[in-house]
């Protein structure tokens, strides 16, 4: 253990519990920001005079710098200091919010959401770096993951929540302004409770490596956000989507080549993390896609204002924390193998349970058993899919895993919006003349659940069968046995 790793990992346990808090708190804040505008956008469209097709950007200029630049700012924090990236992230965070909630023009808002995704592409995964490091041992690792995780399950979902109180009570500013005092503790206590730590071995960031990566990434995902309002043959589309698989060729020529790889091939040959980043992108996708069409479904088929839809939302919080009260439990029990096979089987059948919703069913019949389901099997789903994808990262390597993790859910979610939600769309427009409004929105909200189903099943499958022999995703007693 280097000298860095072992200040950090020395450090007193009511601190490290302190510190746990503040991180959380601020990922909490972090992931929030992915879907906090979805219900204020009427309203911030009428105060600054967006048109329809800019007013996305107010959205997708978060998801584009935060899914693009975690690669880059991860490993950076690697090299320079895991609790440096993060103060740096969260000052850049807290200042962009405040450029938001003080926006008078579109552009000014735009800008500010972009600065907005830096920063939490910065603070994200040094904060996931620093409580792997924190925590080193595999059950409480395992608590403070599933902490971890379930935090970045509540605020995805929970965004619509704030959004719809904030906005519906005061005003839609104050779903930025919000992130400030959260901002501000972080950064006055989090150097009192966290030292620094970064890799001893010399080590120069893979620059070629980090812009063609990065390259990627942005142009994946801009071409993903692209296809919510033009096809998928459209040249809006399938350029950039085209550029980034010629700049993953690109990455992965230059990566063979290079003495210190922004990804070495040994950190991507570890079956855990490799198989649970695949199968947790299925999973962000479902739920992604789930948050904002429920959000739509509550507005639209049952006719619920933005409070009203933000509280018909607060059983699935509730839904998450028991999951993931059980998670960390059902991890040294079962082993992340099965743990994650049990979270996308619960969350399937959830799922498979709202889509057989009604257009004349109320909320009690229609939504909540299944929003029950489905938040358990999150809750129980997104602590072990951290737990997971930072399996035996340690001092050299913790931000890039933290890293990779990060982008998966963001990538995942990007597709979730892009493909699923197109799906739903489409289908709803193609029955709208036959079938009026409400059914046809319902018919495509249950057809678009009905595969998310299908894709957790498929994930299930695959983490069942190519984690059978893994070592590291069998139950603790299982290893001490052994």
């Amino acid at each position: 253990m280097t000298a860095a790793s072992a200040s950090i990992g020395s450090t007193a346990l009511g601190n490290r519990r302190a510190a746990l808090v503040v991180l959380c708190f601020v990922q909490f804040m972090l992931v929030l920001d992915d879907t906090v505008v979805n219900v204020a956008l009427p309203s911030i469209r009428s105060d600054l005079g967006f048109t329809t097709a800019d007013l996305t950007w107010v959205a997708n200029a978060y998801f584009l710098a935060f899914g693009g630049l975690l690669l880059l700012f991860g490993r950076l924090a690697d090299l320079v200091g895991r609790r440096l990236v993060f103060l740096w992230g969260v000052t850049l965070f807290g200042a962009a919010s405040l450029l938001c909630g003080l926006a008078q023009e579109p552009w000014q808002l735009v800008t500010g959401r972009f600065a907005q995704g830096a920063g939490a592409a910065m603070a994200s995964p040094a904060a996931l770096a620093m409580i792997t490091l924190l925590f080193p041992g595999r059950e409480e690792r395992a608590k403070a993951l599933s902490i971890w995780g379930a935090i970045a399950g509540l605020g995805g979902t929970t965004g619509v929540v704030i959004s719809g109180a904030l906005t519906g009570l005061a005003s839609w500013r104050w779903i930025f302004l919000i992130n400030l005092p959260v901002a501000a503790v972080a950064l006055v206590l989090l150097p009192r409770l966290v030292g620094e730590s970064r890799t001893e071995r010399p080590t120069r960031l893979d620059v070629p490596g980090a812009v063609l990566g990065t390259g990627a990434i942005v142009a994946l995902v801009y071409g993903l956000l692209q296809s919510e309002r033009a096809g998928w043959t459209d040249s809006a589309v399938l350029g950039p989507v085209l550029l980034a698989v010629i700049l993953g060729i690109a990455f992965v020529a230059v990566e063979r080549r290079t003495a210190d790889p922004l990804i070495p091939p040994s950190f991507l040959a570890v079956r855990i993390r490799a198989v649970s980043n695949g199968a947790g992108l299925l999973f962000t996708a479902a739920f992604f896609s789930l948050s904002f069409l429920l959000m739509l479904h509550l507005q639209t088929v049952l006719e619920y204002g933005p409070l009203k839809a933000g509280l018909g939302y607060l059983p699935y919080g509730a839904g998450i924390l028991t999951g993931v009260w059980c998670s960390s439990r059902v991890v040294v029990r079962l082993g992340l193998r099965w743990t994650l096979v049990l979270a996308f089987l619960i969350s399937a059948g959830g799922l498979l349970l709202l889509s057989g919703v009604s257009p004349d069913d109320s909320y009690a019949i229609g939504v909540l058993p299944g929003m029950l389901v489905v938040s358990f099997g999150s809750g129980l789903g997104f602590p072990a899919l951290a737990i997971a994808g930072v399996t035996g990262t340690d001092e050299e390597n913790a931000g890039l895993g933290s890293a990779i993790l990060s982008s998966v859910q963001q990538i995942g979610g990007a597709v979730g919006l892009a493909v699923l939600v197109t799906v739903a769309t489409r289908r709803s427009e193609e029955l709208t003349e036959s079938e009026g409004p409400l059914r046809a929105a319902t018919e495509g909200f249950s057809l678009t659940l009905t595969i998310a189903a299908g894709l957790l099943a498929l994930g299930a499958a695959l983490v069942a069968v190519l984690l059978a022999k893994d070592e590291s995703a069998q139950p603790t007693a299982a290893r001490k046995e052994r």
